[in-house]
């Protein structure tokens, strides 16, 4: 009997508990989060925008070395070869300017020149006024370098004719400064000093 009763009291408070945790859940508030965008917004008010610089980068030309100017000179004298072997002779003038301002890097303005001939010689042949212009500009100035004065301005007057007669005008600007800058430092003859004899004489017994 004792157990009997023990078990039924035991019932009832079980069944209690559990009436009264239904009735809490019942009274509790269910909570929602907010949505993720006000979270966001929120956030976003609370921290300004960060003030980013944005440097500009820009490009770094390197001097090129004695290495690879020797070694773009056997790559472009080999293409030259090949060219004129199998007689591509407008490809063989474009390697020959090509080699030439190779030269004129390394001060060798005299092979310099050679190279450039051998390119008039062709682009000229080949009827490549476009080139011929370019040529002959490039052409007067190394012989201005050189101290050929009267070759440097003959050429430069024949790329203006022919780049005037062939319409491209967007040499002619260049060849104009070029032949200017000939000239202008074109160094002034001096006049020869007339000694005559009588002055001679004294100024030798005067010595």
């Amino acid at each position: 009997m004792k157990y009997v009763l023990i078990i039924l009291f035991g019932a009832m408070c079980t069944s209690a508990s559990a009436q009264w945790y239904r009735i809490d859940l019942k009274l509790k508030k269910k909570f929602s989060p907010p949505p993720s965008e006000e979270l966001t917004i929120r956030y976003v008010a609370r921290f300004p925008a960060p003030n980013i610089f944005h440097p500009k980068i820009f490009a770094v030309k390197f001097r090129p070395t004695e290495y690879s100017i020797e070694a773009n000179e056997a790559i472009v004298m080999k293409e030259a070869q090949h060219n004129m072997r199998f007689r591509i002779y407008n490809e063989a003038s474009y390697n020959f300017s090509e080699l030439a301002r190779l030269y004129i890097q390394q001060n060798r303005l005299s092979e310099a020149k050679w190279y450039f001939l051998q390119s008039l010689n062709i682009s000229r042949e080949q009827n490549d006024d476009k080139h011929t212009v370019s040529n002959l500009i490039e052409l007067g100035t190394i012989q201005a370098s050189l101290g050929e004065l009267t070759n440097a301005e003959q050429d430069l007057t024949e790329a203006r004719e022919l780049a005037t007669s062939k319409g491209l005008n967007e040499y002619i600007e260049t060849i104009d400064l070029a032949t200017q800058y000939i000239r202008q430092n074109r160094p002034q003859k001096q006049k020869p000093v007339l000694v005559y004899a009588d002055d001679a004489q004294n100024t030798a017994k005067a010595e």
